[in-house]
């Protein structure tokens, strides 16, 4: 959570298996008043792919414009950025008390933008991010981030690195050939896990789908390659009950204005019909 955050949350009742219950207290920094509040029904991922400073490149090109209004509406609908992390902790079961209204961040594909302007931004505005890279691209392909840039914004503390697999392979069903593709599938998400692991020297287990293609069996694979959660691109919240290799996520392109990220982020029918008066 945000060190500029007015509150700090903690845990007062924990159920069986150590899941948060419904009597989560929030101490206000500056009365030192305890206020019960709700654990949330559901929370919010955010993918972003590319940065620039430019007002218009591509339609997978966020503007740091755009960028800087999103992170701003998202506070004024009340939201909270949390670590991705701490959502599939909390969606594990674990220790963790989440905001009400909690929204991570990830960034796919390790584009270089990162590091010129998304970095700024996520210093400045203390915003936990988390990268997931393919390592077969990293310091070799035009335009990516190298692994000194990648150790340089993992100690910033800010950001996690995790994998996107070795080369984000096309895993689509229709492309597949029995055990020969279960054996360099296996190897994608192993090398890609063993390689971040080595270079960065923090722990691997969240992976995000390569085209956000997921069925069982990849997710079978996955799980024997240690992964513990992983990523699509389908556009909705994650509920507690939501498959943990399956976690939905909203895809950020320049076109989202603050109007359609709120429209995004409705839970109802009724609140995004009284997104989009607003």
């Amino acid at each position: 959570m945000s060190p500029r955050s007015r509150f700090t949350w903690r845990t007062a009742v924990f159920g069986p298996g150590f899941r948060p219950v419904s009597r989560i207290v929030a101490t206000d920094a500056s009365t030192g008043a305890p206020s019960v509040v709700t654990p949330p029904a559901d929370v919010a991922v955010l993918v972003y792919h590319r940065f620039s400073n430019a007002s218009r490149s591509d339609p997978m090109t966020v503007s740091t414009a755009t960028f800087e209004a999103q992170l701003a509406h998202l506070r004024r609908l009340g939201y909270r950025i949390v670590l991705l992390r701490d959502i599939v902790r909390w969606l594990r079961g674990e220790h963790v008390v989440l905001p009400p209204k909690a929204v991570a961040l990830t960034i796919d594909e390790g584009h270089a933008s990162i590091f010129e302007w998304a970095k700024m931004i996520a210093l400045r505005e203390h915003v936990p991010i988390t990268l997931f890279v393919y390592p077969s691209a990293v310091g070799e392909a035009p335009g990516s981030l190298t692994w000194h840039q990648l150790r340089v914004l993992h100690k910033t503390g800010w950001f996690d690195v995790q994998s996107h697999a070795w080369w984000h392979p096309d895993l689509n069903a229709a492309h597949r050939s029995s055990e020969a593709f279960r054996d360099a599938t296996r190897a994608q998400f192993e090398q890609a896990r063993a390689r971040i692991e080595h270079e960065i020297g923090n722990t691997v287990d969240l992976l995000a789908w390569p085209f956000g293609a997921f069925d069982g069996e990849l997710g079978a694979l996955a799980h024997e390659a240690g992964y513990v959660a992983g990523f699509t691109l389908e556009p909705s919240k994650i509920r507690h009950d939501t498959p943990l290799l399956t976690l939905p996520r909203f895809l950020m392109v320049e076109e989202c204005t603050p109007p359609v990220l709120r429209r995004l982020l409705a839970k109802t029918a009724e609140e995004r019909g009284e997104a989009a008066r607003r």
